[in-house]
């Protein structure tokens, strides 16, 4: 921060967390219980994936990230689902206290909230894990016009056209003997496939 080294840490995990306009208690309890348990490290015996930071006494450096709330409105970040400056800060805090509790307090490390920090990352392997919290119940009258907008968007492109939708798509020829306004029945059976 500022051309000063603040913080840094050995072997363990290097935590970039964006937190939401949503998020609650219950999410951060959750986050700390899965960063904590989070099985990326290997055992004694070199199998990978067996053993978490706090089996292994690895530290954990934690940074304030709301980049991470980005949604994308064309090509231009949009950042209104990132928890307010002011709030976050508090969230955040009490994100590293609840890490402290859980762990031990001199292995959990942080950058500087709200800094421009220049952070290097020597990514074993590399290894890469996003993690969410699980998606609560939400009542479709509190979803923001964006966010049922998105939803709409994630249906649509799920959705695969029936055999008649497709049919329908297909421009008629007027001369064509099979092609039918559906009038007359179902001339399906005369097309070829």
């Amino acid at each position: 921060v500022g051309g000063e080294q603040i913080s840094s840490i050995g072997r363990g995990l290097c935590v970039l967390l964006g937190i939401s306009l949503e998020d609650t208690q219950r999410e951060l309890e959750h986050m700390v219980r899965k960063i904590l348990n989070l099985r990326v490290f290997e055992d004694e015996s070199g199998k990978h994936w067996s053993k978490s930071v706090m089996d292994k006494q690895y530290e954990v450096l934690c940074v304030s990230q709301f980049t991470l709330q980005c949604i994308l409105k064309g090509n231009k970040p949009d950042y209104h689902m990132a928890m307010p400056t002011e709030q976050a800060e508090s969230f955040y805090n009490n994100f590293l206290e609840q890490l402290r509790k859980a762990y031990k307090p001199e292995l959990i490390k942080d950058g500087k909230f709200g800094a421009y920090m220049q952070v290097h990352i020597q990514n074993d392997g590399p290894v890469t894990i996003e993690l969410e919290s699980p998606a609560a119940t939400v009542d479709p009258k509190q979803l923001t016009k964006l966010e049922k907008q998105q939803q709409r968007k994630e249906k649509t492109r799920t959705k695969v056209p029936s055999e008649s939708s497709r049919e329908r798509n297909v421009p008629r020829n007027k001369d064509d003997p099979s092609a039918s306004s559906g009038a007359e029945g179902d001339v399906s059976s005369e097309r070829e496939p």
